[in-house]
């Protein structure tokens, strides 16, 4: 491989939410979506240039910035992005928020598939709204988390529900949305007049056998009714420089969708989110598949651990991200019981399921298998020898 994904980099002392949340410097932390590889070398060298010039002052984000956006949804996605459909603000969670506030009245219903990112649920509720969940049903034969499309219509068609957020690839269950499926989810919305926020923040996150389909770009229809939400900051490690966007072809909308941008205040950005983002879509697509195929090997060497030493594990399909969801309930304990466990006696920190649906992800762990191989499998003996 051209780039070293197995370099150990000590990010303890370094204000890093991932390591220095947690006090006890012995504890392996495998929870927060974050990436404990160094970002591209493309974006490093950007920023270091953009540093250099010792100014940071307030930011117009030019022309170049939009170009960069269009060209990679383009030539990666085949999705045609019109440059007046973009708008930049800080990050995706806020970007959740606005749509949800440009979209909605408060009183309303959001649908969404749960278990479901936990931040789908306070953006949901901190915006006068309430989480309608359609729960998300395991398929023994087709071995993956489905919808369930009966339960879905009844949720769409409650006539209080106007927004559907939908998160594509889906966090916290692996899966990535096949075109038929993310089809048939606009078809239903549409019949009840229900709206579509697609949050894709993962989308170049894809395991081998999988592809990951932008909802705008599935048909006219599902471009005309969706509003997607994304941002390089998960695929290419940059969360902290908080640069995202927000996709949407309806004039309206988007209007709407830009004074809820000025009403939450996320309107400026700092001077490289833009530079970063511009670096990762125009220079770092080969450490970005490189990425994604050290991914696929821990997901692999995870796999191979749990099945000779962890027989409490059940492991489900990672189709995208880099956060396998794990079936735990033979331990007899439940989720927050047994993540309390892990971080007690094996020293290793992992999110309980209960975080993403107090019900639907009860019995589940969420793991962040996006670091060295080598700290991977120091967490998985941790676990192991204190089962």
């Amino acid at each position: 491989m051209k780039y070293n994904f197995d370099e150990i980099v000590d990010r303890r002392g370094t204000g890093c939410v991932k390591w220095d949340e947690m006090p006890n410097g012995s504890v392996i932390p495998l929870w927060v979506a974050d990436m404990d590889f160094k970002a591209a070398p493309a974006i490093q060298a950007a920023l270091r240039k953009r540093m250099e010039h010792g100014i940071f002052g307030y930011t117009i984000v030019e022309e170049p910035y939009y170009g960069s956006i269009i060209s990679w949804f383009q030539r990666r996605h085949q999705w045609t992005i019109r440059r007046e459909e973009i708008l930049y603000t800080t990050g995706v969670v806020p970007a959740m928020s606005v749509a949800i506030k440009a979209l909605t009245m408060p009183g309303e219903k959001v649908l969404i598939l749960s278990p479901d990112y936990n931040c789908f649920f306070s953006s949901i509720r901190n915006n006068g709204c309430e989480v309608s969940e359609s729960i998300l049903q395991f398929s023994s034969s087709d071995n993956r988390f489905e919808v369930d499309w009966q339960d879905f219509e009844s949720k769409c068609a409650d006539e209080k529900t106007t927004v559907f957020l939908l998160c594509n690839p889906h966090n916290p269950t692996g899966r990535v949305w096949t075109k038929e499926e993310l089809e048939r989810m606009n078809t239903i919305c549409m019949k009840y007049g229900v709206k579509v926020v697609s949050d894709e923040i993962h989308c170049e996150l894809i395991m081998p056998g999988h592809r990951f389909q932008p909802f705008a770009a599935v048909s006219e229809a599902c471009r005309q009714n969706s509003v997607i939400l994304n941002s390089p900051s998960k695929s290419f490690n940059i969360a902290g420089l908080q640069i995202a966007n927000i996709i949407c072809s309806q004039p309206e909308w988007r209007r709407r969708l830009d004074r809820a941008i000025n009403i939450n205040e996320v309107c400026d950005v700092n001077p490289f989110g833009p530079v970063a983002l511009m670096a990762a879509y125009n220079e770092s697509e080969d450490w970005l598949d490189e990425l994604n195929a050290y991914l696929w090997d821990n997901y692999t060497v995870l796999c191979d651990f749990v099945a000779k030493n962890l027989p409490q594990w059940k492991m489900t399909p990672l189709e995208g991200t880099y956060l396998p969801w794990v079936d735990i309930t033979a331990t007899g304990l439940s989720s927050q019981e047994y993540a309390d466990h892990l971080l007690q006696n094996a020293k290793v920190w992992v999110n309980p399921g209960t975080m993403y649906g107090p019900q639907s992800g009860e019995g589940y762990i969420r793991l962040n298998i996006a670091c060295t191989k080598a700290l991977l499998l120091e967490a998985l003996n941790r676990i192991a020898s204190c089962k």
